[in-house]
């Protein structure tokens, strides 16, 4: 019971410890690059926190893995830097007996990992992409924002006006290019402002400019104007459609077997179980060498979890590509790694290392 309790107990200081540092590093990358699609029209800039908060969502499952990883790795560190396994080795717990406490802290967390691979994660890449949907399918006048140029729903037209009105329907500085009926225009107008003429929005230009290229002749004509109204376009455009199936539901990915949905759900399946497998090679791996100190688990631990994702993510390309089954590589990979694990475990465990290598024969003594 003692032996449980302690091992739990610290388990459970070193993974939240490692877990909150590992959500603000995501988090703050999330943002920054959030933050970067928001500057270029990709998301509602309204909306940053939302879509930032799906994008760790969908990335908990990795979070939680690597964290526990440390988290185990960390603690048996300690544990042996501080000569407490050599103690519980001397009251009779080897090193396998350390995988029922690991796997009784561990077990909510790979149930976790399960749920947010196989649910969470399609949910959340929907979320992301119905706020982008609805984003991008503004309609032109809603994409108008002072000082910036912004594109048209349709892509062609591109605004630019230089707001300093007191209301939302008037400005001034305004630049407008466009490509229609193989036709260049670039417009230019000291101000305007928006009207509804026969059930129709136009931005109504005064005092300016308009220069129109043909683009089969390259002919110019240049035009000045007192006023001018410009259509725009003020009905947002539907939802693209999109198959990706990272958003589809895990059921969908059973019942349409095709190979980029088997590759997806490899990389579901491959969360949960990686997850499983991290357990077993941080208590297998793990030991403390007093001429390297303890950093080198670590950075076992970190070169393990990277190289062990880069094969999940190269056996999904190969799936999609039909070079793989699933099946086949789900036991390939996660099969032979759990294999491996538990051997190098079980090897520990007796010892076998120290036994295979050759004794020293005994001196002879001296006659």
């Amino acid at each position: 019971m003692l032996f449980d309790s302690s091992l739990r107990k610290e388990l459970g200081r070193s993974f939240g410890a490692t877990l909150v540092v590992l959500v603000t590093i995501v988090m703050t990358v999330m943002l920054i690059r959030t933050l970067g699609q928001a500057s270029v029209g990709r998301v509602n800039p309204s909306e940053v926190m939302l879509v930032m908060g799906f994008t760790v969502l969908g990335h908990l499952p990795t979070i939680l893995t690597l964290s526990l990883f440390v988290a185990i790795t960390a603690t048996l560190t300690r544990m042996y830097a501080a000569s407490e396994m050599v103690v519980w080795f001397a009251s009779g717990q080897g090193l396998a007996s350390f995988a029922r406490p690991l796997l009784r802290f561990s077990w909510p967390v790979l149930l976790a990992v399960a749920v947010l691979a196989l649910l969470v994660w399609p949910w959340s890449n929907a979320q992301i992409r119905e706020l982008r949907d609805r984003y991008q399918g503004r309609g032109d006048i809603e994409r108008v924002a002072p000082g910036r140029f912004i594109e048209s729903a349709g892509g062609q037209r591109v605004f630019f006006i230089d707001k300093d009105a007191a209301d939302d329907q008037s400005g001034n500085n305004i630049f407008i290019t466009s490509t229609e009926r193989g036709r260049e225009t670039v417009t230019s107008a000291q101000s305007g402002q928006l009207r509804t003429l026969q059930d129709e929005r136009f931005l109504v230009l005064d005092k300016g400019y308009r220069l129109e290229t043909e683009t089969a002749t390259g002919k110019l004509r240049l035009s000045e104007f007192a006023e001018y109204g410009n259509r725009v376009n003020d009905r947002a455009i539907g939802p693209t459609t999109n198959d990706s199936p990272r958003m589809k539901p895990t059921p969908t990915l059973l019942r349409e077997p095709t190979p980029r949905n088997l590759a997806e759900l490899s990389w579901r399946l491959g969360l949960t179980l990686a997850a499983l497998n991290c357990v077993l090679i941080a208590l297998a791996a793990t030991r403390v060498n007093p001429r390297v100190g303890r950093s080198a688990s670590l950075i076992f631990t970190l070169f393990a979890f990277a190289s062990y994702y880069n094969l999940i993510g190269v056996g999904e390309s190969w799936i999609a590509n039909q070079r793989i089954g699933l099946p086949a590589f789900l036991l390939l990979l996660h099969g032979g790694i759990f294999a491996l694990a538990l051997a190098w475990l079980l090897a520990r465990q007796g010892d076998w290392l120290n036994r295979l290598r050759p004794r020293a024969a005994p001196a002879e003594s001296a006659a």
